[in-house]
């Protein structure tokens, strides 16, 4: 067997073991998304009338606005499982077994990412079918609909990078939980809930410039069949520049730190 198809051997080995983890403790894996699944309602029901009039429409209007940046804080909130499943197994002992045995180094984290975005997507679909149900009514055509599921899977292959790095710093548990916060928290501060030019400035200076306002209004266009403007491509740069950092990252810090 060559190197390459015995690093996709073993990689695919360790991703049935993280899917099977995720089947066997569904809280850790779906619970994130409960908090984007709470928002949604609260900000349709609650203030969708509200926003919605000052946005020049109503709660429908509201939905179709809000449900892209939903769906981006979904993705975001994913962070914390995946930081803490790596945690978990580097404090556990399980890696100095893995060590012991004659696997691909590199399967380690592949299977713990490539887990990561499956179980992100399956909490997206349940954030859609919750619009949908809501009264959610996208106008994209079919292409559009697959840049959408693209670029939500590029944003969660970046995310789970990052995080898996997060989870490798972290000593325990409980701080690998933590350490994700900021970016299940940069959402907020960028157009999920309301345009970033209706901030004060300083906020919207923030907002226009940080990762996911240009990725919530892309998904934002795609679903509405409306035009994206440059936040397209600043969006896939924003998505190859973070799974840069955050493979380049995990890669040196696993390795550091599973030196034979």
């Amino acid at each position: 067997m060559s190197t390459l198809a015995h690093a996709v051997h073993d990689s695919r080995t360790m991703l049935r073991r993280n899917l099977k983890h995720a089947l066997r403790y569904p809280a850790v894996s779906l619970g994130p998304v409960m908090m984007p699944l709470l928002m949604l309602l609260l900000f349709v029901y609650a203030f969708g009338d509200s926003i919605g009039a000052g946005m020049g429409g109503g709660r429908d209007a509201y939905l179709e606005y809000l449900t892209p940046g939903i769906i981006i804080m979904g993705v975001a909130a994913g962070a914390m499982s995946t930081s803490i499943a790596v945690c978990q197994d580097m404090t556990e002992g399980i890696i100095n077994r893995f060590r012991t045995m004659n696997i691909t180094r590199s399967s380690f984290m592949t299977g713990h990412v490539v887990g990561s975005v499956l179980t992100t997507v399956v909490s997206l679909v349940l954030v859609v079918g919750v619009a949908l149900a809501l009264g959610f009514r996208p106008d994209a055509n079919p292409v559009e609909w697959l840049a959408a599921a693209g670029l939500v899977t590029a944003i969660a292959f970046a995310v789970a990078w990052l995080s898996a790095a997060l989870g490798l710093i972290s000593k325990t548990v409980e701080s690998a939980s933590n350490k994700p916060l900021l970016i299940q928290f940069l959402p907020f501060l960028g157009s999920a809930f309301v345009p970033a030019g209706s901030m004060a400035p300083g906020l919207r200076w923030f907002a226009e410039n940080q990762p996911f306002t240009p990725m919530t209004e892309t998904l934002r266009g795609l679903l509405s069949g409306s035009e994206i403007g440059n936040s397209g491509w600043i969006s896939l740069v924003w998505c190859a520049g973070i799974t840069l950092v955050g493979y380049v990252w995990s890669r040196s810090l696993f390795s550091s730190t599973t030196k034979r």
